[in-house]
């Protein structure tokens, strides 16, 4: 067996991940909404979209509820969310983010697929949907491995208070 350090492992891990979303569309039961919508998953793979724009692809429908599938999102990690992305792993359901804007039907389109919770969290306070889904096992380890070789976790001190009335009486701090 083989020892490997952790700058082997990051010069080896892929610099991002195609996955697509699967979207699932239920009969509502409010008489003014004519279905629900929610993401259910993200799929890692090398399948494309030779569209520009997401197109749904139509994967099965069973009891009135429909599943989608939109290919072609590019998931990548960069250095400077890497506490964002410690967080997600160590939280008890670590999860992915899919944000999508509405179309003129009211059927959300995905338009990004997210690991970090500070991405997510922008998207939100602006006019998005988000959903949270799983993280797949291989998206995980992938995760994982990055966030091994590119975080070292800051240790937060406590600010010391300054004594602003001793500062305005011409006095040092």
């Amino acid at each position: 067996m083989s020892v490997r350090n952790v700058d082997q492992v990051s010069e080896t891990l892929p610099q991002a991940f195609t996955v697509s979303v699967i979207m699932q569309s239920m009969p509502s039961e409010n008489p003014w909404v004519d279905s629900e919508w929610e993401a259910i998953g993200i799929v890692a793979g090398e399948m494309t979209n030779d569209s520009p724009t997401p197109a749904a692809e139509l994967l099965q429908e069973r009891g009135g509820a429909k599943q989608f599938l939109y290919r072609g999102f590019t998931l990548r990690l960069h250095a400077d969310e890497c506490e964002s992305y410690y967080h997600n792993l160590m939280s008890p359901s670590p999860c992915g983010y899919v944000v999508a804007s509405m179309d003129d039907n009211g059927v959300p389109i995905p338009v990004r697929v997210s690991l970090s919770f500070d991405e997510a969290h922008a998207y939100l306070e602006g006019d998005e949907n988000l959903y949270t889904v799983p993280v797949p096992p291989e998206i995980y380890q992938w995760t994982e491995a990055f966030v091994l070789a590119h975080y070292v976790p800051v240790k937060r001190t406590k600010r010391k208070r300054q004594d602003w009335k001793h500062q305005a009486r011409g006095g040092r701090t």
